[in-house]
């Protein structure tokens, strides 16, 4: 690509951009427009005032409140920061108002320069219904499916007619929102109710699509790039299959065995779908490929740029954001993109605030370390001390590595997996380093529903063996600090003689707390480690534990000494929004039955009853914010109910 110091013969020299997003693609995004010299204005909400992004852009101003709608959410305060702050340009990253088409006019209306593609195409592809007729006029195949009515009879009918099993997806959203599978005719009716319920909560749209359901299906897409003067190109195809609850995880760049066929296919009719609509700025046809057959289908078109966007930057050696930037200014981008050249192999992991062995409960908490693998890039919305809310989304980072070949790129990704550390809180990081070890993974044969049916072990290393390698890398690091009788000198390091032994008390950052005797603890190896004033941090087998040094009157006080939870409620398992209550005082539940549906980091989750029971009261409301162990439903009485078969 051309240097950009010709930046100001096609008017970046004239632009001053505000960022509408947060976190790591704030960051991202920022990178680019200050090397290409664009002037930028981070806008923020309350929680994120001493966010990395914020310190990171010319200029911040603060949009307004956690809530969403009155801050990332809210056109207004955004339209209002950009006047504000003389920006010209605005653009809105991934998520919040990336694909609302509404944004985008207003953005054009108050005379602002719009960095993604035109409204109009926004449009026609973010209703799923008219993507998909657009898409088989054009000859791009779409799965065989039904969306011409919304009563429940006549869907149940083309369901019948398609044959199950089949899927039930919101017609106005993505994101993996709006969607269920009924397997059975028996199980269409509520597969049909909830799959509405979610769209209507997430895209103020409650239509759905009923279509065939693949058994073997990937997740593959082309990355496209289009200019305002006509031109478009695809940057490749990408692997997109490793998902939990339609929720992406791990990318990369080629997708690995694709016939060429098929290959060649996916990005011819990526292409002319995107000429179809004037295509003019960075976006993404996905496809279902079904592994049997080798067929594809479009999935839906992504109007804006993608999370996963890096992998493609490897193989390219282009930076996706200056040729949005460089389209929106109006420049031709066919000089810069005449001679494109596949090359190498990419993967990206997405490193979030979840715990898997709680379900992938998302997490809050401060970053007490952060070390990150030399030769890696990095994409991230955190540092050391980054405290994380439960107001927004629960990826923190991506890890993103590349090679010359898919083999010796993975060996690269297992390496650095196994030396990042974020500790404070937990990761999924653990979870990334079992699944790249996985043979279907590793053979490139995985596909969507891999996580359905390989649900991952339990941690293959206990809060205790961690503990006792953390206290060891933690004498180790005193001794050498000290250099002297450590065990009574140090105020930081706060051991506890009882009898002929001595105890360190060391709270992991779940909050249990781990007694490691002294003289059990030998030396040890681990390299993989970051240590602080009161703590430290390790990488075991890709876990990542993190460990406060704690005395013995802490330990009483703040784990020894709690109190059991009431089994005759249901509280808050983490910081929420209460999002839905199916239950009213008096009413008799069973054991399983939902009670409770709370939303953090934009996933729902569904509370169900302890046992069978009558509920006594119910302590909150819809749209109330509740706090981690926090009541919200109270039992009058209840009992086990072990006959009880649940619903799936």
């Amino acid at each position: 690509m051309p240097e950009s110091d010709s930046a100001s013969k096609i008017g970046l020299s004239d632009m001053k951009l505000l960022v509408a997003n947060r976190g790591e693609i704030a960051r991202r995004v920022l990178r680019t427009a200050q090397r290409l010299g664009v002037p930028t204005v981070a806008v923020y909400a309350d929680p994120d005032a001493h966010a990395p992004f914020v310190s990171e852009a010319t200029e911040a101003t603060r949009l307004g409140p956690a809530d969403l709608a009155q801050s990332y959410l809210s056109v207004e305060a955004v339209l209002t920061a950009a006047r504000r702050t003389g920006s010209t340009a605005i653009h809105p990253g991934y998520g919040f108002l990336s694909e609302n088409a509404d944004f985008a006019r207003a953005v054009v209306d108050a005379g602002l320069i719009w960095v993604g593609p035109k409204p109009e195409a926004i449009d026609v592809m973010g209703l799923k219904t008219d993507a998909r007729r657009l898409a088989d006029e054009h000859g791009v195949p779409i799965i065989p499916g039904f969306d011409s009515s919304q009563d429940d009879g006549d869907l149940a009918a083309a369901a019948a007619t398609i044959g199950f099993p089949v899927l039930i997806k919101a017609a106005a959203g993505g994101g993996g929102r709006g969607i269920r599978v009924a397997n059975q005719p028996e199980h269409f009716d509520a597969a049909l109710h909830e799959a509405r319920s979610e769209a209507e909560r997430s895209f103020g749209n409650g239509d759905v699509i009923v279509e065939r359901y693949i058994t073997r299906p990937r997740h593959v897409e082309v990355q496209l790039i289009g200019d305002r003067h006509g031109f478009v190109v695809d940057l490749g195809t990408r692997e997109c299959s490793v998902q939990r609850r339609y929720q992406k995880l791990i990318e990369e760049a080629p997708a690995p065995n694709l016939t060429d066929e098929t290959r060649h296919g996916l990005r011819d009719r990526a292409c002319r779908l995107a000429e179809a609509i004037g295509y003019d700025s960075a976006g993404t046809v996905e496809f279902i490929v079904d592994d049997n057959t080798g067929e594809f289908f479009f999935l839906e078109m992504n109007t804006r740029l993608q999370v996963e966007h890096p992998v493609t930057e490897y193989i390219t050696g282009l930076d996706l954001v200056e040729l949005q930037l460089r389209s929106a200014a109006g420049e031709p981008l066919a000089d810069y993109l005449s001679d494109i050249n596949l090359v190498g192999h990419a993967f990206e992991v997405r490193i979030a605030a979840e715990d898997p062995a709680e379900g992938f409960t998302p997490q809050t908490g401060t970053v007490s370390h952060l070390r990150v693998p030399a030769g890696v890039r990095w994409d991230s919305a955190v540092e050391a001390g980054t405290v994380i809310s439960p107001h927004y989304d629960s990826m923190i980072a991506k890890l993103i590595v590349g090679s010359s070949d898919r083999t010796s790129a993975l060996a690269l990704l297992q390496s650095a997996l196994d030396d990042l550390i974020v500790g404070g809180v937990a990761t999924n990081t653990g979870f990334h380093r079992w699944l790249i070890d996985q043979p279907e993974f590793r053979q490139g044969r995985i596909t969507t529903r891999f996580l359905d049916d390989n649900p991952p072990p339990a941690p293959r290393v206990s809060l205790e063996a961690a503990g006792e390698l953390a206290a060891s890398m933690w004498i180790a690091d005193q001794r050498m600090a000290l250099e002297a009788d450590v065990w009574s000198q140090s105020t930081d390091f706060r051991v506890t003689p009882t009898g002929s032994t001595q105890q360190l008390f060391l709270r992991h950052h779940s909050g249990e707390v781990v007694q490691v005797d002294i003289g059990a603890v030998g030396d040890s190896s681990l390299t993989t480690v970051s240590l602080s004033a009161d703590g430290v941090a390790i990488n075991v087998s890709g876990s990542n534990h993190s460990y406060q040094v704690v005395s013995r009157s802490e330990m009483w006080s703040s784990a020894g000494m709690l109190a059991e939870a009431d089994a005759s409620a249901v509280v808050a398992p983490f910081p929420a929004l209460v999002a839905e209550l199916p239950v009213v005082a008096g009413d008799r539940v069973q054991a399983g039955e939902t009670v409770a549906v709370i939303e953090a980091m934009k996933m729902l989750h569904s509370l169900p009853a302890p046992g069978s029971g009558v509920i006594a009261e119910v302590a909150v409301a819809v749209g109330d914010q509740v706090d981690s162990g926090q009541l919200l439903i109270q039992f009058a009485e209840l009992g086990n109910n072990e006959d009880n078969e649940s619903a799936p």
